[in-house]
């Protein structure tokens, strides 16, 4: 499985609540799509015991310091970044406005993205498009994550 999780904003609490069903779900790897804020919010990913692959949101000004943070257990790019997973083709970015363009370029079989605060799956030129939504409920009031099977290539949005 893989979790997907975005706009943490320095949510302890609610990073490790997701942390706790990721490793409940067994994820062997985890997606976030910007915003955790502060590096001491984005150690609390290192509890996951499995990689991290991240990108830096438009409130993540420590960027230094989250790189730091990361490292010993995953990584964190400018976006859009590109990876491959179980055979399949990922891209991150964090502000959606391009979501629909990469998707259309058929380059990708995921397009993972956040900033919006709204959870939402939906497909586009036979690409997963996934916003997990707020990880950190601060604007909504409830925290949301996503979970992508990798057999399946289903997603499905959980409220923490």
């Amino acid at each position: 499985m893989i979790g997907v999780m975005s706009d943490s904003h320095d949510n302890c609490n609610a990073i490790q609540q997701a942390v706790r069903f990721f490793k409940d779900m067994e994820c062997d790897l985890v997606i976030h799509a910007g915003d955790f804020v502060a590096p001491f919010a984005a150690r609390e990913l290192e509890h996951l015991q499995c990689p991290v692959k991240a990108v830096f949101g438009n409130c993540d000004g420590e960027k230094k310091g989250l790189e730091k943070a990361i490292h010993p257990f995953g990584e964190i790019k400018e976006a859009p970044h590109v990876f491959s997973h179980a055979g399949r083709k990922i891209l991150i970015t964090h502000i959606h406005v391009s979501v629909d363009k990469y998707a259309a370029s058929g380059k990708y079989q995921a397009v993972v993205f956040g900033h919006t605060h709204k959870p939402k799956i939906r497909e586009a030129h036979n690409t997963l498009l996934i916003n997990p939504g707020e990880t950190g409920g601060w604007v909504t009031g409830e925290g949301t994550v996503a979970l992508l099977d990798p057999a399946t290539w289903e997603a499905e949005i959980i409220t923490l």
